[in-house]
């Protein structure tokens, strides 16, 4: 759903982890990806943060999308005939009150949200059902149970598109940068490292800290922050380079809209 909204010019090429996503775009099978960066219910997809520093790519645009999550079923379904609920673990994370009230059935990780609804057509399962947003059930002639089973209404993902670092720039009017960056394993160092960002005008709108593999208690902080102008950001990169031992920008993009539904 993302892909459609954020590249509807492209043909969704689909893939199973994330890892393949990356796989394809480095050797050119994808012009560009689609993948989710945070959740206002789950909090961040800590694996992509790893995989947009490992790899030479940029980030050059975001986008909102309102989730839904939805009990689907094979057609002549019955509620009450569920025993089994299937989805990604993230889905089943942001509908914990309701699986808790639905004594019924057990919840079971699954590959996919959307997979879940294939799974339980293609198998024909009729004690089965999928938490997975309504194109799912479109998509695979499912039937909807119960709409609207998360959480909480104001249910967010933010993601991000992503393209190989040597592709042309989009021409678009950036106003907000992500950043990696690693310090020295002192005492203060982050805080100066803040100190310098705060100090160069621009807003820190969030960050993340990921562990290095094979330093143990040393971490790689990624942060977001808007700017006013090009200038203010490059700034702002300076600043943040004489405190830092090594800084990458991820990539440069306009902010998406808070206010994005679907």
């Amino acid at each position: 759903m993302a892909a459609l909204e954020l590249a509807p010019d492209y043909e969704i090429l689909p893939c199973a982890v994330s890892t393949d996503v990356f796989a394809a775009l480095i050797d050119g099978r994808a012009q560009c990806a689609v993948l989710p960066i945070e959740n206002t219910l789950h909090g961040a997809v800590t694996e992509h943060y790893d995989l947009l520093l490992k790899h030479p790519v940029r980030i050059d645009a975001e986008g909102l999308l309102q989730i839904r999550h939805n009990l689907i079923a094979a057609p002549g379904v019955e509620l009450a005939a569920i025993r089994t609920v299937l989805s990604h673990p993230v889905a089943l994370n942001q509908c914990r009150k309701f699986l808790q009230d639905f004594t019924q059935a057990r919840a079971l990780s699954f590959y996919d949200t959307a997979g879940s609804v294939k799974h339980i057509m293609e198998e024909s399962l009729k004690d089965t059902a999928g938490l997975a947003p309504e194109l799912a059930a479109e998509e695979y002639g499912a039937n909807v149970l119960l709409h609207g089973v998360e959480d909480h209404a104001q249910n967010f993902t933010r993601f991000h598109v992503i393209r190989r670092a040597e592709d042309p720039r989009p021409a678009t009017e950036p106003d907000k940068v992500s950043v990696a960056f690693a310090l020295e394993h002192k005492p203060g160092t982050l805080v100066k490292a803040l100190q310098a960002l705060a100090a160069s005008g621009v807003n820190l709108t969030r960050i993340e800290s990921r562990p290095v593999p094979g330093q143990p208690w040393e971490y790689v902080f990624f942060v977001e922050f808007r700017f006013p102008s090009a200038a203010a950001a490059d700034d702002a990169l300076k600043a943040l380079q004489s405190e830092t031992r090594m800084v990458r920008e991820l990539g440069r993009y306009k902010a998406a809209a808070t206010s994005a539904t679907s």
